[in-house]
């Protein structure tokens, strides 16, 4: 599976921006997606998760409640929302695959995408 990240970008704090995540390749649905992100000086972190349905959903707590990711297995997009925006939300955006059943939030995945910088101005 090859994934693609999109919708980075610049944006003020208090702002949206929606990340998606294409998939390609083995393209058959039962796989779980993740976001991580990771920030200047700063380890890679779990953002958010979505089981294979899409009826499971994972979140950090400094996104919960701001965030929310959903899928489209007819199109192979994965999507995360990000709305109200904080500049400590600043870093690249990275989507992950893995076929499994269940909603994984460790760095577990065996697929990655190239990342897509996110910038949230003060």
């Amino acid at each position: 599976v090859q994934l693609q990240a999109s919708g980075g970008g610049l944006v003020q704090a208090g702002g949206s921006l929606r990340l998606s995540c294409a998939a390609s390749g083995r393209t058959s649905s039962n796989y779980a997606v993740g976001w991580f992100r990771q920030a200047p000086g700063k380890l890679r972190e779990f953002v958010a998760a979505i089981d294979w349905s899409g009826a499971r959903t994972a979140y950090t707590d400094s996104v919960k409640g701001r965030f929310a990711v959903s899928r489209d297995n007819s199109k192979n997009t994965v999507s995360l929302q990000m709305n109200s925006l904080k500049p400590e939300d600043t870093a690249v955006y990275y989507c992950a695959a893995r076929y499994i059943a269940v909603v994984l939030t460790t760095s577990e995945y065996h697929y990655w995408g190239q990342g897509t910088l996110v910038t949230v101005s003060s």
